[in-house]
Order: structure tokens, then sequence, then C-alpha cells
């Protein structure tokens, strides 16, 4: 599978693709930051994000999108910013029909560091040997980026299969006739006994 994971923010987005599945190799697609000008206007600022997000969909064609889950801190302006980007990454996924999925950034750290409270220098530095890099990725939004998506590849797989075989059975459900299927309807003259019919005698 193909995974673009983003870490979201205003004034650096990183963006990372990587390919692989649970058990196999892993292979850096590309990574890099979309920016943009900290004293442009916000509504600016928003759609250059949105540019430079649309261009990395054009060009990797990625099948999921891993995105940090944004947390409350101390720097509200800094979390509506992010929050913000955040966003933009999902609506982008969505319009293209991409399933997206929300990532804490403990789940992130544990998945690749196998600590919930490593460090970035922790994380980068895994990063960098799981995808086999001559270099660590820089900034460190570009390197989380990655790791977002190694995240998804190792933990998301088993959710995206559990919540597609959920909407399955719902659906064949929806499908039945009014009143279940015709084995599971009891014919006149009978009556249900432990999950089974059993046919009533009459006078």
């Amino acid at each position: 599978m193909r995974v673009l994971g983003v870490d979201p923010g205003l004034t650096r987005c990183g963006v990372g693709v990587v390919d692989g599945a649970p058990g196999r190799p892993l292979r850096m697609v590309g990574v890099g930051v979309v920016r943009t000008p900290a004293d442009a206007e916000i509504g600016q600022r928003l759609l250059q994000i949105e540019q430079g997000l649309e261009q990395w969909f054009d060009e990797h064609r990625p099948e999921l999108v891993a995105v940090e889950r944004v947390f409350a801190q101390h720097n509200v302006r800094t979390v509506m910013g992010t929050a913000q980007a955040s966003a933009v990454a999902m609506l982008c996924a969505t319009r293209r029909g991409i399933p997206v999925t929300l990532h804490t950034p403990s789940e992130v750290k544990a998945a690749v560091t196998g600590s919930g409270r490593a460090d970035k220098a922790q994380v980068t530095a895994m990063v960098t040997r799981l995808l086999r890099l001559d270099a660590p990725p820089k900034p460190a939004d570009a390197a989380d980026a990655l790791a977002l998506a190694i995240c998804h590849i190792w933990r998301g797989g088993a959710t995206n299969r559990l919540e597609a075989a959920i909407r399955a059975n719902h659906e064949g459900r929806e499908a039945l006739p009014t009143g279940g299927s015709a084995a599971g309807r009891a014919q006149p003259g009978s009556t249900w006994v432990h999950g089974r019919s059993r046919s009533s005698s009459r006078p």
C-alpha cells in the first residue's frame, strides 16, 4: 500500500509518502514540506497548503492518508493553525475519495520506536533506519510525516480491514427483504424454538 503522511502546520506542513505492508520492507517514495509565509493572510496560507498538497496527491497517487491528530496545547493560536492545516489535508484526500485516518503523536511514537514517550530525535533516528536512508530527513516536520505513514502501514491496515468488514456486514443486512432471510422467517403454522421453527399442530 502507498500511504501519504501529513504532519499539519501553517508555516511548515510536513509531507511523506511510504510504500509498504505489515511484515515487508518499507520504501520512502518522497518527503518534503509545504511552506507558507508567516506574515500572509490566513486564507491565503491555507490556499497555498491546499495547492501544495494537491501536487503531492497528483504526483504520488497515495491509496491512504494518515494525518496527525491535533491536541490542545497552551498556545491556542498555534493549535488553531495546526487544526486548520489538518482540515485542509483531510479535505484534499476526501475530495479524491481517499480514506483518511488520524493518529495521535503517542501512537506514532510507539509504532516507530516502541515507546509513546520518545522524543523527536529518537523518532527521526528510527525513521532513518526503517527506511534505510543515507541521512535523516529534515526538517523534523518531514520526518514526522514519514513516521505517520509508517505508523499507518503497521497499525492502520488492520483497522481499515475491520471497518470494511463492518461496512460490508451492515450493507448486507440492509439488502435483506423485510423480515430477514427466507431461512430466518417462520412459516405459517410454525413457532420459534431456540432459533429453529417447529410446525404447530392444529385441530
